[in-house]
Protein backbone atom coordinates (compact mmCIF):
# COMPACT_ATOMS: atom_id res chain seq x y z
CA UNK A 1 0.00 0.00 0.00
CA UNK A 2 0.84 3.52 -0.50
CA UNK A 3 2.40 5.23 2.65
CA UNK A 4 0.44 8.13 3.65
CA UNK A 5 3.68 10.39 3.36
CA UNK A 6 4.09 9.84 -0.20
CA UNK A 7 -0.02 10.33 -1.41
CA UNK A 8 0.43 14.18 -2.15
CA UNK A 9 3.77 13.18 -4.22
CA UNK A 10 2.00 11.06 -6.32
CA UNK A 11 -0.73 12.53 -6.62
CA UNK A 12 1.53 15.62 -7.77
CA UNK A 13 4.17 13.61 -10.23
CA UNK A 14 1.01 12.15 -11.99
CA UNK A 15 -0.77 15.23 -12.61
CA UNK A 16 2.60 16.53 -13.87
CA UNK A 17 2.42 13.81 -16.21
CA UNK A 18 -0.76 14.37 -17.37
CA UNK A 19 0.20 18.26 -17.91
CA UNK A 20 2.89 17.19 -19.96
CA UNK A 21 0.94 15.11 -21.95
CA UNK A 22 -1.73 16.94 -22.65
CA UNK A 23 -0.10 20.21 -23.07
CA UNK A 24 2.64 19.03 -25.08
CA UNK A 25 2.82 15.25 -26.41
CA UNK A 26 -0.96 14.65 -27.47
CA UNK A 27 -1.27 18.47 -29.32
CA UNK A 28 0.99 16.79 -31.82
CA UNK A 29 -1.57 14.05 -32.67
CA UNK A 30 -5.57 14.48 -33.87
CA UNK A 31 -6.98 12.95 -30.94
CA UNK A 32 -10.42 14.12 -31.88
CA UNK A 33 -10.35 16.79 -28.80
CA UNK A 34 -9.17 20.64 -29.77
CA UNK A 35 -5.36 21.66 -29.07
CA UNK A 36 -6.97 24.95 -27.35
CA UNK A 37 -9.12 22.15 -24.97
CA UNK A 38 -6.20 19.98 -24.71
CA UNK A 39 -4.09 22.92 -22.93
CA UNK A 40 -6.65 23.90 -20.91
CA UNK A 41 -6.65 20.27 -19.69
CA UNK A 42 -2.87 20.87 -19.13
CA UNK A 43 -3.14 23.52 -17.09
CA UNK A 44 -5.41 22.20 -14.95
CA UNK A 45 -3.47 19.51 -14.30
CA UNK A 46 -0.50 21.40 -13.89
CA UNK A 47 -2.19 23.65 -11.42
CA UNK A 48 -3.25 20.66 -9.02
CA UNK A 49 0.62 19.12 -9.66
CA UNK A 50 1.43 22.48 -8.23
CA UNK A 51 -1.17 21.68 -5.53
CA UNK A 52 0.05 18.39 -4.31
CA UNK A 53 3.09 18.64 -4.76
CA UNK A 54 3.31 22.02 -2.07
CA UNK A 55 0.78 19.60 0.32
CA UNK A 56 3.45 16.93 0.14
CA UNK A 57 5.86 19.73 2.06
CA UNK A 58 3.07 21.26 4.40
CA UNK A 59 2.25 18.87 7.34
CA UNK A 60 -0.51 20.83 9.48
CA UNK A 61 -4.11 19.56 8.10
CA UNK A 62 -3.41 16.88 5.35
CA UNK A 63 -6.81 15.39 5.53
CA UNK A 64 -8.20 18.90 4.70
CA UNK A 65 -5.97 19.05 1.75
CA UNK A 66 -5.67 15.38 0.69
CA UNK A 67 -10.08 15.55 0.57
CA UNK A 68 -9.24 19.17 -1.21
CA UNK A 69 -7.60 17.60 -3.78
CA UNK A 70 -9.61 13.90 -4.01
CA UNK A 71 -12.68 16.33 -5.20
CA UNK A 72 -10.70 18.58 -7.50
CA UNK A 73 -9.34 15.57 -9.33
CA UNK A 74 -12.88 13.84 -9.41
CA UNK A 75 -14.51 17.13 -11.23
CA UNK A 76 -11.67 16.68 -13.74
CA UNK A 77 -12.40 13.56 -14.28
CA UNK A 78 -16.21 15.00 -15.02
CA UNK A 79 -14.88 17.49 -16.84
CA UNK A 80 -13.11 15.43 -18.82
CA UNK A 81 -15.70 12.99 -19.56
CA UNK A 82 -18.21 15.29 -20.48
CA UNK A 83 -15.39 16.21 -23.50
CA UNK A 84 -14.96 12.96 -24.42
CA UNK A 85 -18.94 12.64 -25.06
CA UNK A 86 -19.16 15.71 -26.23
CA UNK A 87 -16.53 15.33 -28.80
CA UNK A 88 -17.15 11.42 -29.16
CA UNK A 89 -17.92 11.82 -33.10
CA UNK A 90 -14.74 13.15 -33.88
CA UNK A 91 -12.42 11.10 -31.45
CA UNK A 92 -9.70 8.64 -32.37
CA UNK A 93 -9.24 5.55 -30.77
CA UNK A 94 -5.83 6.96 -29.36
CA UNK A 95 -7.78 9.60 -27.88
CA UNK A 96 -10.44 7.59 -26.29
CA UNK A 97 -7.64 4.54 -24.98
CA UNK A 98 -6.24 7.88 -23.53
CA UNK A 99 -8.66 9.98 -22.05
CA UNK A 100 -10.61 6.66 -20.56
CA UNK A 101 -7.85 5.55 -18.98
CA UNK A 102 -6.81 8.91 -17.50
CA UNK A 103 -10.30 9.04 -16.20
CA UNK A 104 -9.27 5.45 -14.40
CA UNK A 105 -6.05 5.82 -13.37
CA UNK A 106 -7.63 9.15 -11.26
CA UNK A 107 -10.55 7.63 -9.99
CA UNK A 108 -8.54 4.07 -8.68
CA UNK A 109 -6.08 7.30 -7.06
CA UNK A 110 -9.40 9.15 -5.44
CA UNK A 111 -10.12 5.82 -3.91
CA UNK A 112 -6.51 4.81 -2.82
CA UNK A 113 -6.44 8.43 -1.34
CA UNK A 114 -9.71 7.83 0.45
CA UNK A 115 -8.18 4.42 2.17
CA UNK A 116 -5.42 6.86 3.54
CA UNK A 117 -7.63 9.46 5.21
Amino acid sequence: MIQRKNIFLIDGLGALLSAALLGIVLPLFHVGIPTTTLYLLALIAFVFSLYSLRCHFVKSQRNLWLKLIMTANLLYCALTLFLVVYHWSTMTYIGAIYFLGEISIIVILVWIESRVL
